[in-house]
């Protein structure tokens, strides 16, 4: 049976699912997020309800998330409830009157499963689409772990360029992490 990719937003009915793959990232990989696994978990799947509500989508604000379907399946948004959410990746825009022309790119995320299939991509691709619809949006901007080489080059490859670096960005039970600051122009 062949998979196909279908990336759609998140909605409310997504909200344990994305949870779920969200702290598996976290728990994974916690150099390469802000929050972190506990903290994640003390705040319970709430913390996403304003997002996947979607409200502010057409703002800039959205959820965006890959699912591997039957290939045979009409990629219709339905086709996705019974297939695997496999990747994650979200849009913030800037709420500040001043610096409402950008948003960040935000809790990227593919399952290790799914690697090396050009999920990452595809998500990117997707958002970056998007955001090009978004009015008065001109700028895309987001923080990557300095030594997580893979992802930088995928970004780099979409047009991202790097404007600076935050040392000790993160703090990650004692292990300080740099993290590239990466931006792209519409």
């Amino acid at each position: 049976m062949n998979s196909a990719l279908l990336i759609r937003q998140l909605g409310p009915a997504d909200r344990d699912a994305y949870f779920q793959l969200r702290l598996r990232g976290l728990k994974a990989h916690p150099e390469s997020f802000g929050q972190g696994y506990e903290e994640a978990r003390a705040k319970g799947v709430s913390q996403h309800d304003a997002m996947l509500q979607g409200a502010r989508a057409a703002k800039g604000d959205f959820l965006l998330g890959a699912y591997a379907v039957n290939a045979a399946v009409n990629a219709a948004a339905n086709a996705a409830v019974n297939a695997p959410l496999i990747g994650v990746v979200g849009l913030l825009r800037s709420q500040r009157d001043k610096e409402q022309h950008k948003a960040a790119v935000i809790g990227m995320y593919v399952a290790p499963e799914a690697a090396g299939r050009g999920v990452g991509r595809a998500l990117l691709n997707a958002l970056l689409e998007r955001a090009a619809q978004v009015e008065g949006l001109r700028q895309i901007q987001l923080i990557v772990n300095s030594q997580n080489e893979a992802a930088r080059k995928l970004y780099e490859s979409l047009g991202f360029r790097r404007y600076g670096c935050e040392i000790d960005a993160l703090n990650v039970n004692g292990v300080f992490h740099d993290a590239d600051l990466m931006a792209r122009f519409m």
